[in-house]
């Protein structure tokens, strides 16, 4: 079944932003281990900072080109209840993709701490020191963080089951714009 594709730049904003969140995740749980050299801390940690500022700037990049040129429409042959859900799901997506960086942003300026690309910037900071703030801000990261993951996983899944399962064109709409594969 043919289904309309996304444009080419919003396939591309996809995967990479993908891969980086997928790259962020682990580093963000590793980077806070006991016992972890610190060497190897202070890279993840300034990794996981930097990448933040980076996906923060895509998603809102990714949502300036969504909002330029609109996502193809959804399959007729999709159920309307499987439509709400993706819809939902994305909604979700987008505003956990801008709160986990600017939770992890209060975080670490209101804790004091640099972020190295922004700071090599000379961009100041937003937030005033404050370990209260950075202590809510360190809470509403995680948390979020623990829910972009949580659909993160809902969206893969949805994903390999039109792909794999239903193989209805709606995981072809995305694939990475590699080749002859669409537009």
């Amino acid at each position: 079944m043919s289904n309309p594709t996304y444009s080419a730049p919003a396939r591309a904003l996809h995967w990479l932003m993908a891969i980086l969140i997928l790259l962020t995740i682990p580093a963000g749980l590793i980077m806070v281990q006991e016992g972890l050299e610190r060497s190897v801390q202070n890279a993840l940690f300034i990794f996981h900072k930097n990448v933040g500022v980076a996906l923060l700037i895509l998603v809102l990049l990714r949502l300036f080109w969504r909002w330029r040129s609109p996502p193809p429409p959804k399959p007729a042959s999709l159920p309307a209840l499987q439509a709400k859900a993706a819809e939902l799901s994305h909604a979700g997506l987008y505003v956990l993709m801008i709160a986990v960086p600017v939770a992890g942003y209060v975080r670490v300026k209101a804790g004091g701490f640099p972020i190295e690309s922004l700071d090599a910037l000379n961009m100041p900071s937003l937030v005033p020191r404050s370990d209260a703030l950075a202590e809510v801000a360190k809470l509403v990261h995680y948390g979020a963080g623990l829910a972009i993951m949580a659909l993160i996983a809902l969206h893969v899944g949805a994903a390999l089951f039109h792909g794999i399962v239903k193989r209805d064109g709606i995981f072809s709409r995305m694939w990475p714009p590699l080749g002859g594969g669409g537009r």
